[in-house]
């Protein structure tokens, strides 16, 4: 933790983020659920179930096998697949989507914040759920959590789409970004005047509301440290995409998809990181054909 010497002034008001609007899920909720694990982190999840009686639009000849488990980025909660999980359901599907540790209405618990641990945290998940495999679709963190899922935990996961996943900080275009801005809202947190506000009237971040956000980005400029080579064990169908605009270099992204064995890469024309909220057309098109080469 941070601490103010008398003479040092108060910091600055840290980069105000809007994160780009997105629409939450239509579908009603069928159950969640909350899994407490051993460092006293609460998991919550959300289960997306067609209503019984309910039209199978898509691929009525074909019985759905695996339900589709989705992980979100970086400071974010489920309903960003909002567009995708209607989609899904309205076809038939079941839909698992998991609030990760430390965001949403997830807690933290007490362990350090690693994608290894919110992995282990989505496999506690499925088997609360009692769904012994899945096929999964993680944008950003939860791509990265996607990718050691399907590399460690092989026999709970049937297919793999990979949304802007790094290896690496170093393969983070924008990683200096991250680190100052993570500094400028730890500096925050020690000092900040809770009742400021940015130009636009926006109400500054409390202490806490800038600690939390200082630890989530901490851990993208500090993780993950995946060997590509690991990824070769990796046996499922998968596809590895990125926006075309992306902060990510296309060279990472084109790195992972090569690592693994006859993975699809697929880069979306005039989109940015945020391929679910800005393509989510193309995030479905591209998932059901990874679904289809697994079932």
């Amino acid at each position: 933790m941070l601490e103010l010497s008398p003479n040092q002034l108060m910091p600055e008001l840290p980069p105000l983020h809007i994160p780009r609007p997105y629409e939450r899920p239509h579908t009603q909720l069928t159950c969640e659920f909350d899994v407490l694990t051993k460092d006293g982190a609460h998991i919550h999840a959300f289960l997306y179930a067609p209503a019984d009686g309910a039209p199978v639009v898509v691929n009525a000849a074909v019985p759905f096998r695996y339900p589709v488990l989705m992980l979100h980025g970086n400071g974010e909660e489920h309903g960003i697949f909002g567009a995708v999980i209607d989609a899904l359901v309205g076809c038939g599907r079941t839909v698992l989507a998991v609030d990760s540790r430390a965001q949403g209405v997830s807690t933290r618990g007490t362990a350090p914040l690693t994608y290894e641990l919110m992995c282990a945290d989505a496999i506690a998940a499925l088997d609360a759920a009692d769904l012994a495999k899945v096929h999964v679709l993680g944008f950003s963190d939860g791509a990265i959590e996607g990718l050691l899922m399907a590399r460690d935990y092989a026999e709970r996961v049937a297919s793999l789409c990979s949304i802007g996943a790094n290896l690496s900080p170093d393969d983070m275009g924008s990683n200096d970004f991250f680190e100052e801005t993570a500094e400028a809202y730890r500096a925050w947190s020690v000092a900040g005047d809770e009742s400021a506000c940015y130009e636009d009237g926006t109400p500054a971040p409390t202490r806490a509301e800038a600690s939390h956000i200082a630890e989530l980005l901490h851990m993208m400029v500090v993780e993950p440290h995946i060997d590509p080579a690991s990824l070769e064990d990796i046996a499922c169908p998968t596809c590895v995409m990125a926006g075309e605009l992306d902060e990510i270099p296309q060279s990472e992204t084109h790195r992972i998809a090569t690592a693994i064995p006859d993975a699809r890469e697929v880069i979306i024309a005039n989109a940015d990181h945020t391929l679910p909220k800005v393509a989510p057309e193309a995030v479905l098109r591209e998932l059901l054909v990874t679904i289809a080469a697994a079932e």
